[in-house]
């Protein structure tokens, strides 16, 4: 009897520590959310880089973006920066890719030196996954990649591992966009089936 009266007392030491800790995580969250505010127009956030120095997502204005979300733990993420270096490499001129890395930073910069990184790689755990949910599109898992014009507006999203025919299409619609060839409303039809 005194067995199940000690486990008992663990489960309920147990249930309130759990509702206590969801409570702060859930209060966090809300308090990363209203930093990294995303509204029908545009998307606006910001975020550290690798050294720490925070970057605002406006700072990129001017080019059009592929803000991918990752992590050194997740083996497609790892599969897809190549793919998002050369992409980077061939249209650097008109377009932005962005890493967010929803990690810690020292796994972060461990796996950058030897990911050689040629585009900006910003870290954050609770506030780079506020970023992503704050976008409005549901958020499952990594990694998860935004389109977003030259403005900032989000044009697309797309979950799971990205692969050369999805950033030929994604760069395509981006270049038509820019050309005036489409609009926004456009755009977006095109890249919803990314």
């Amino acid at each position: 009897m005194q067995r199940y009266l000690v486990i008992a007392a663990v489960v309920i030491v147990a249930l309130g520590a759990g509702m206590l800790l969801r409570h702060e995580l859930n209060e966090n969250r809300l308090e990363a959310v209203n930093s990294a505010e995303v509204s029908a127009e545009r998307l606006a956030f910001t975020l550290p880089d690798l050294s720490g120095r925070p970057r605002d997502f406006a700072e990129w204005d001017g080019k059009s973006r592929i803000v991918n979300f990752w992590a050194t733990w997740c083996a497609p993420c790892r599969r897809e920066i190549p793919l998002l270096k050369d992409t980077q490499e061939a249209h650097g001129d008109d377009l932005q890719v962005i890493g967010i890395a929803v990690d810690f930073v020292e796994d972060v910069i461990t796996y950058a030196q030897e990911a050689q990184f040629n585009y900006p790689v910003l870290v954050g755990q609770e506030d780079a996954m506020a970023v992503a949910e704050a976008s409005g599109v549901p958020f499952i898992g990594l990694p998860f990649t935004l389109v977003v014009t030259r403005d900032g507006e989000l044009l697309a999203a797309h979950m799971g591992e990205i692969h050369a025919p999805q950033i030929d299409t994604i760069v395509d619609v981006l270049e038509q966009l820019d050309a005036g060839l489409t609009d926004t409303a456009g755009a977006r039809a095109a890249l919803a089936e990314l």
